[in-house]
């Protein structure tokens, strides 16, 4: 959705928001984007810290929408973001991104002097940049699925903040890269997903056909694998192979450690058809703990497939949802 400047690209984090939208309602809310921002275009923005309690903090893009995961931050590459970040809280804070560039002043440690005290406000600077030619090589740009966390609250690497839910994910495209129908992000957070357990963990929707796109970040002390039933990826930048000759992996289940993230992009149902769908840590005694949720798709005019309620109810009711 849009927000902040006029220009910002934004989404809607699709996660069970503690103090934001519901898991139902951001769920199934279509994408707004502007396509028509001009290469190079500074996104300014304001975002807000917020104490959403039971020793919960999110990120938001205004006052009391802080959700967990925070909204998802999306830039071309060549694009800048200025993100001006306002404490509400009474702990210390910042905003850390992977991915792309920025002087030490916007680094978001505090190794650097870089971080909101309590009440504070400061701006985070983060740019972005094509790939370059070396001739017959070419150094990366900075385009990807990236994420942002706190790197401030409880210790000097945010282990506290990160651990409360201050994190999200941080989006660089390159121009003509496709734009998905539905966003998803899910955050392998210790033993939680979205620092939530089975069958309290985000229920992702969307309809048959429609073009999909999961951000997958990974945070805490603990290995993990993310599996994706019935739906398959190429292991690239995006999920899309780039034509026939492509020999790139395809996979459905892929490594999400602390620190990690990738995305990708699947047609929902695509050659399987509609029903509730599970996603799981495939760490055996991680989905038996809770690590485990479901991705709904719909028939094509929104209506449930048969036997997905009964599936969900299964969810709900076997052993706590996992």
């Amino acid at each position: 959705m849009l927000a902040g400047a006029a220009a910002a690209l934004f989404v809607p984090a699709t996660a069970a928001a503690l103090g934001g939208t519901s898991a139902a309602a951001a769920a199934t809310a279509p994408l707004s984007r502007s396509l028509a921002t001009p290469e190079g275009t500074t996104h300014r923005i304001t975002m807000y810290v917020e104490d959403l309690g039971g020793g919960q903090f999110g990120y938001g893009l205004a006052p009391g929408q802080a959700t967990i995961p925070g909204p998802v931050l999306e830039m071309y590459e060549g694009d800048t973001m200025e993100i001006t970040l306002v404490n509400t809280t009474q702990s210390t804070v910042s905003i850390h991104p992977h991915g792309v560039l920025y002087t030490t002043d916007s680094d978001g440690a505090p190794m650097n002097d870089s971080f909101n005290q309590p009440g504070e406000t400061r701006t985070y600077t983060w740019r972005t940049t094509g790939e370059k030619s070396l001739g017959r090589w070419a150094r990366p740009g900075t385009a990807g699925y990236w994420h942002y966390h706190d790197h401030a609250m409880g210790t000097v690497h945010g282990s506290g903040g990160i651990a409360a839910g201050l994190y999200g994910g941080l989006v660089v495209r390159r121009r003509g890269d496709i734009l998905p129908d539905r966003q998803f992000t899910m955050v392998f957070n210790g033993m939680l997903i979205n620092n939530k357990l089975a069958p309290n963990t985000p229920m992702f929707e969307a309809n048959h056909g429609e073009t999909v796109e999961f951000i997958c970040i990974g945070h805490g002390d603990m290995f993990h694998t993310f599996h994706l039933h019935a739906h398959r990826w190429a292991n690239t930048r995006t999920g899309y192979l780039e034509g026939p000759r492509d020999s790139s992996q395809i996979i459905d289940n892929r490594d999400l450690n602390g620190g990690d993230s990738f995305g990708f992009q699947v047609i929902a149902g695509e050659d399987v058809g509609p029903g509730a769908w599970m996603y799981h840590c495939h760490v055996q005694f991680h989905s038996d703990a809770g690590m485990a949720g479901i991705f709904l798709v719909r028939n094509a005019d929104g209506s449930m497939p048969d036997g997905a309620q009964e599936a969900i109810d299964r969810f709900h009711g076997h052993e706590g949802g996992h």
